[in-house]
């Protein structure tokens, strides 16, 4: 990792930073030059990906945080202002939901976690996040959201209405913010392989998209030319995963 990447002298928060998805696309801006803040709930995870980073030649911050908790949402932003002085890119990785089955027996609980975590909080958190991103030249917001987010699944709608609140979300801020020059996209991805995918005799891993796919699509996005606005992308597997 270099000072003289493509993202030279840009700041970069990727949040659920400390494994999977959110590590390759920290990794990734880290090799393309960025000054990267990783935030999520587990601090040692956090720690082991700036050590990564760091030990390449990069630069990067661990700032744990739980987004689904306001007042920690709140200081974040404060810590990022302190790590980064400014903030380029705004990266929303973090995100998941327990399996529900059959809606009409989901503990409400569980579908409530599953909307903070998945809408309200990228939701919140771009709003505290917009007045620094607005400070900034070419500045972007990109959304990890998901094909859940585009079809409906059976024994996944809190999930799927997340997700689908991600990309309408997203689609409205675009408009909103286009003109002042700020970048909005969203990334949906079909099977990641991640811990987040639990072993299951029907599904061939090997077939899965890597987490690298979703990093690579994210520096697409950050590389478009300013006068072109790559407002989604639609990533799924050549092959199907599902056993036959």
């Amino acid at each position: 990792m270099t000072g003289d990447g493509p993202l030279h002298a840009r700041t970069a928060l990727v949040t659920g930073g400390g494994r999977g998805i959110g590590r390759a696309i920290a990794l990734a801006l880290a090799r393309a030059g960025a000054t990267i803040a990783v935030t999520a709930r587990t601090g040692h995870e956090l720690d082991a990906v700036v050590g990564e980073i760091t030990r390449a030649g990069g630069r990067a911050h661990a700032l744990a945080a739980d987004l689904m908790d306001d007042d920690a949402v709140a200081g974040l932003v404060d810590r990022v202002r302190a790590a980064l002085g400014g903030l380029d890119i705004l990266v929303h990785n973090a995100g998941g939901a327990p399996p529900h089955g059959d809606f009409a027996r989901a503990p409400i609980a569980s579908v409530d976690a599953t909307l903070r975590l998945n809408l309200r909080a990228p939701m919140l958190l771009t709003h505290r996040l917009l007045p620094e991103l607005r400070r900034r030249r070419e500045p972007a917001i990109v959304f990890i959201a998901s094909i859940a987010g585009m079809s409906g699944s059976a024994g996944a709608a809190a999930y799927c209405a997340a997700k689908f609140g991600v990309r309408g979300f997203a689609q409205s801020l675009f408009e909103e913010v286009r003109e002042l020059g700020i970048r909005v996209a969203v990334i949906s991805p079909g099977f990641v392989d991640t811990a987040l995918i639990p072993p299951n005799r029907r599904i061939d891993r090997a077939r899965m998209l890597r987490s690298d796919d979703v990093a690579d699509a994210v520096l697409f996005v950050l590389r478009t030319s300013s006068t072109a606005a790559c407002a989604e992308i639609v990533l799924r597997p050549q092959r199907s995963p599902y056993v036959r």
